[in-house]
């Protein structure tokens, strides 16, 4: 008896300890963030600039979102939050444009999450311009406000900017997080040193990653 509770003693160490390695206290450069070659201006005054680089068509980005607005209210006293949508090929740029649209309009936090629902809850196609403005219409929206915005110079500007700065932090996938215009970081790569862990565990893993790198940007 004494020999089998040894075993599940040493067992339930041993899964304590793999539990504790699931979340980098000393995060790494090069294994739990990557340090820009060219540091990026940033223009959050004060505070640290923290920017998402996201699509609302990846789940892992849906996924992530609920846990990243958590920690995006926590650290409001020190950060200044921003999205970037990115665009890996052609067929993303009616997503950034809606993106961008929903910000101009002051709609983010109205509408931001009920894109998300939409796409990966109740499997509504959102890919083009007819789609983005069917739904748009369903959701209380000035339909022509929306559409004259959409279609606007100014949200086409905000599209080209994304794509520099998709270009200048180097995005390789998304979600990606960018820390003071040095650093950036993702459940991705914090994953490639974890290994196979379940999503929520490389969420809580890339968040202590980000408080170290806040940290660290502020000094």
């Amino acid at each position: 008896m004494r020999f089998i509770q040894h075993l599940l003693a040493v067992a339930t160490l041993g899964l304590m300890a793999a539990t504790a390695g699931a979340s980098p206290a000393a995060p790494i450069n090069g294994t739990d963030y990557r340090t820009l070659e060219k540091a990026q201006q940033t223009d959050s005054g004060k505070k640290v600039e923290v920017t998402e680089f996201f699509w609302y068509s990846c789940p892992h980005c849906e996924a992530l979102e609920p846990t990243l607005q958590a920690w995006v209210k926590k650290n409001a006293d020190k950060i200044v939050f921003k999205r970037v949508p990115v665009a890996f090929r052609a067929s993303f740029i009616p997503q950034q444009k809606l993106y961008y649209t929903i910000e101009a309009l002051g709609m983010v936090d109205t509408l931001h999450a009920r894109v998300f629902r939409a796409i990966h809850i109740e499997r509504q196609q959102l890919d083009t311009d007819k789609q983005i403005l069917d739904f748009i219409a369903k959701q209380g929206v000035d339909a022509k406000k929306f559409a004259d915005t959409y279609n606007s110079f100014g949200v086409q500007t905000k599209v080209q900017r994304a794509a520099q700065l998709q270009e200048a932090y180097k995005v390789d996938g998304v979600p990606m997080i960018a820390i003071d215009g040095r650093y950036v970081t993702s459940p991705s790569i914090v994953g490639a040193a974890l290994g196979n862990r379940p999503e929520a565990v490389l969420h809580d893993a890339t968040l202590q990653v980000m408080d170290h790198l806040v940290a660290k940007a502020a000094k």
